[in-house]
């Protein structure tokens, strides 16, 4: 008999993280840079954003003012590795004329509302999806908001734990009430690890520690924010679309016997 989805989760969790520590999602200096990042991932790859972010940084315009007053065309060309720059330009516009309307400009602000209250209204952007907001609420709010990419998605379909219909929020809310009881006990479990504990091989997608990935956040938030980069990690190099190894995946052990 299967273990509850819940339960599996949770080990999950526990599995890869003891195997591969933190991730240090998301790379960032900055809230504003989190959510430039998350505006700018949409269809395509993280190396793509890294350039436009660093064309953003050299310009000196990688900030909430910078983007406010910078012309629509010069934003495009800057942001222009990161593919459909003509879309992302105009809706980091949306963003920025959203933040000074109705937070006078102040990110402290915004992120001091509601939850569930900005959720809606990110969700409102023009250009703004369930897994952008998430990554917003999670990754520059540092709220316990759990944010479902396509690995996540994968993952548990391939697992069974999930069907091919589910939708965005069936998945956040099962994965968050997965991890709601790990969160009191991530320090703990944390503080037991250390780097002889970590597999030599591939660390899944973990980044260098930046100012934003090491900011302060509840147990239950930093779960999230790791859960997330973890499952990114075995969907990048075992649970790929078209190709599975899983045989070598961590998750393996969890699969369900199709026997």
């Amino acid at each position: 008999m299967r273990r509850p989805k819940t339960d599996q989760i949770r080990a999950y969790y526990h599995t890869l993280f003891s195997m591969w520590g933190r991730q240090h999602w998301w790379p960032a200096h900055s809230r504003f840079e989190v959510i430039l990042g998350a505006y700018l991932t949409q269809n395509t790859s993280w190396i793509n954003v890294e350039k436009a972010l660093a064309s953003l940084r050299t310009a000196g315009l990688l900030s909430l003012d910078g983007i406010r007053r910078t012309p629509l065309a010069k934003l495009e060309s800057l942001i222009r590795s990161s593919g459909y720059f003509r879309q992302k330009a105009q809706r980091l516009k949306t963003f920025v004329r959203f933040l000074d309307e109705r937070y006078r400009g102040s990110l402290e602000r915004m992120f001091a509302q509601p939850v569930m209250k900005l959720r809606e209204e990110l969700l409102a952007l023009n250009g703004v999806g369930p897994e952008t907001a998430d990554s917003i609420l999670l990754y520059a709010g540092n709220q316990p908001v759990f944010a479902v990419d396509a690995y996540t998605r994968r993952i548990l379909e391939r697992h069974a734990l999930i069907g091919s219909r589910a939708t965005y929020d069936e998945i956040r809310e099962l994965v968050e009430r997965a991890l709601a009881s790990a969160g009191a006990d991530a320090a703990g479990h944390r503080a037991k690890l250390g780097l002889a504990n970590l597999t030599a091989g591939p660390r899944g997608t973990s980044h260098s520690p930046s100012r934003m990935s090491q900011a302060s956040r509840t147990p239950l938030a930093q779960v999230f924010n790791e859960m997330h980069g973890l499952l990114v990690g075995v969907g990048k190099n075992y649970c790929l679309k078209s190709q599975m190894r899983c045989e070598e995946c961590p998750l393996q052990k969890f699969l369900p016997d199709k026997s």
